[in-house]
């Protein structure tokens, strides 16, 4: 079988050159290190491959591999829920307002994760990227001047493009016409191959059938330099992600909060001043000198210059000069020290009076007051919330600005504010507000909660200002409540709790 096909695309050049950027010098990993954890990857996965190869005849082993394979892949990524499927027994799953998809299933369905399907797609992919590997050798050839001709004469029709921006549409045109179709009709109309006395003659029936750019068949070397170039451009991308994580990713995460205000000051400007003054600025001449300017500073000599040890530390010196220039204007001109966000935060001690001791029996410190006519009480739930003040805990995000709760004295306002009825408020002493009981609810006029309960034969008992009364004995019902507040402040991502 032949190792190359010359219908296909493929780079038969040099590789595609692998991109290096330098880390920063806390990186975590080195080169050995990674080296012996690829070294460690490749022995588990040659032990496991061996333990799999000790079960099942050759003809079946590759299959027990892959369904073993695709049994894990499918636990870890579970399929996808598709609530449009065309299969008449799924009818019955859809809602009666939900509208059909009409469009065919090949349109619509995406097959879930398969082993074998990728690795299928895999080859038919690889087999057919070559076009892409070519284009990227000849822009890489084009912008390091490795034909001085042929970068002249991209920057002679940049520039052209530049100052007349209104020929830009025919670009397209002429490439169809120059690098698809001419090559074409030439393929078809072959030259004479040694055969110097035959001149090449266009005109006439075609000698050729039509080309095809074909894939690359497998196992070829063609398809082992797409492969290669694959590689290197997965880890040319893996490494300018990792360096946009490294060197772009702080500066606009609001890790630091000061330089990214100032960034983002600073962008908001720019975008108004571009909004407002765009028209005047002369596009054609940046888009001219920017071109010109990339372009010779890939030329090798100018890479020698660029690239020169004191120039690059001189470079480096004046790039720290900035920065340090930069640090001090944030330090100095934006300010975040704002005090930090507080609200109050409530909590209801709840008490129950005690039949058999006439005593008020503590119950919950809950987030709601319990009064008699909330959901709660009306459906007969049971109030919720901890028995002890030290179990009440600060919202998600805040923390407790004091150490101690303290009692709310206005009771009155906190229960015309809730618009709570059938209570009796006490506005001295130690502001409980009781429920009333149903009588007196039911003389007022007032309606009542059907799931309040009402003490039957029982004095109510006293409260901390009264002296007595049977008549302001006899009107309470079995629940009462007061109110405690407390400060709190909202808590930033890694802060400190402060102390009260």
């Amino acid at each position: 079988m032949d190792d190359t096909t010359h219908e296909a695309i493929v780079n038969r050049d040099e590789p595609i050159p692998v991109i290096r950027i330098p880390s920063r010098p806390d990186a975590p990993t080195t080169p050995e290190q990674k080296q012996r954890t690829r070294d460690k990857i490749k022995d588990q996965a040659t032990n496991f491959k061996g333990k799999l190869n000790e079960y099942g005849t050759p003809e079946t082993k590759q299959s027990i591999q892959d369904r073993f394979l695709n049994g894990i892949m499918s636990q870890i990524i579970p399929p996808d829920d598709l609530g449009d499927s065309d299969d008449p027994d799924d009818s019955t799953m859809q809602s009666p307002g939900s509208r059909k998809d009409r469009r065919s299933r090949a349109y619509v369905d995406r097959p879930n994760f398969s082993l074998p399907l990728m690795s299928a797609n895999f080859r038919r992919f690889n087999a057919r990227v070559g076009v892409i590997f070519v284009l990227q050798n000849r822009l890489i050839h084009l912008f390091t001047w490795l034909q001085p001709t042929a970068t002249l004469s991209f920057l002679a029709v940049y520039s052209l493009l530049c100052l007349q921006p209104h020929l830009l549409p025919v670009l397209p045109l002429i490439g169809l016409l120059f690098w698809v179709m001419v090559p074409s009709f030439l393929a078809r109309h072959p030259a004479p191959k040694n055969d110097p006395r035959v001149e090449p003659n266009y005109w006439g029936p075609p000698l050729a059938p039509p080309s095809r750019v074909k894939p690359v068949p497998e196992m070829s070397k063609d398809f082992f330099r797409n492969m290669r170039d694959l590689q290197n451009s997965m880890d040319d991308f893996s490494t300018l992600h990792d360096a946009a994580n490294e060197f772009v990713t702080p500066y606009t995460n609001f890790s630091d909060e000061s330089v990214s205000s100032m960034l983002f000051v600073t962008f908001f400007v720019l975008g108004c001043a571009a909004f407002v003054g765009g028209n005047v600025v002369p596009w054609r001449a940046v888009a001219l000198m920017a071109g010109w300017t990339t372009t010779i500073m890939g030329h090798p000599e100018a890479q020698k210059i660029l690239l020169w040890s004191s120039n690059l530390s001189h470079l480096q010196q004046h790039m720290e000069i900035a920065q340090l220039k930069l640090r001090a204007f944030i330090a100095h001109d934006i300010l975040l020290d704002s005090p930090p966000e507080r609200r109050q935060v409530e909590v209801f001690e709840l008490q129950k009076f005690h039949i058999y001791s006439s005593t008020w029996e503590p119950w919950l410190f809950s987030p709601s007051p319990y009064n008699p006519l909330s959901p709660p009480r009306i459906a007969g739930a049971r109030p919720k919330g901890t028995q002890f003040f030290e179990d009440v805990q600060a919202p998600a995000g805040w923390v407790w600005r004091g150490k101690k709760w303290a009692l709310d004295l206005a009771s009155r306002e906190w229960v015309e504010q809730r618009m709570v009825t059938g209570v009796e408020i006490e506005t001295e002493g130690e502001r409980w507000v009781y429920d009333m009981s149903d009588e007196v609810v039911e003389g007022m006029g007032s309606p009542v909660a059907k799931g309040a309960k009402r003490i039957n034969g029982q004095r109510g008992p006293k409260s901390g200002w009264e002296e007595g009364g049977s008549a302001a004995e006899q009107r309470r019902g079995e629940w009462r409540r007061r109110r405690w507040i407390r400060e709190v402040e909202r808590l930033s991502v890694g802060g400190e709790e402060k102390p009260g």
